[in-house]
């Protein structure tokens, strides 16, 4: 049986991380603003499925906002930790640093 992989090493954005933050953000930001918008709008919703279009409408336009500022932020932090960590020597597999020359040569 396979070893368990625990952990991933993504090169560029770890799309994953973008979609569970953008999921968890949308619920924790999401829920007050759509509640906050019904107040302040003095929208007259009087039935279940008007409020809950409603709530689709809001949510819809929050979540586009959270996935774009996420996936920034992600991109960002991606780039500047590449940037920082170009040491200029190649590793193998086993962590040993490929010092460029050959010991047969």
């Amino acid at each position: 049986m396979p070893d368990v992989v625990e952990e991933t090493d993504p090169e560029g954005v770890d799309y994953g991380w973008v979609m569970q933050t953008t999921f968890v953000l949308t619920i924790v930001v999401g829920a007050p603003v759509v509640a906050l918008v019904a107040v302040v709008s003095d929208a007259s919703i009087p039935t279940w499925s008007a409020q809950a279009a409603f709530a689709i409408r809001v949510g819809a336009v929050v979540w586009i906002l959270t996935a774009v500022s996420v996936y920034l932020y992600a991109r960002r932090t991606t780039v500047e930790t590449d940037v920082g960590a170009d040491t200029g020597t190649d590793a193998d597999a086993n962590g040993e640093a490929d010092a460029g020359t050959d010991a047969e040569e």
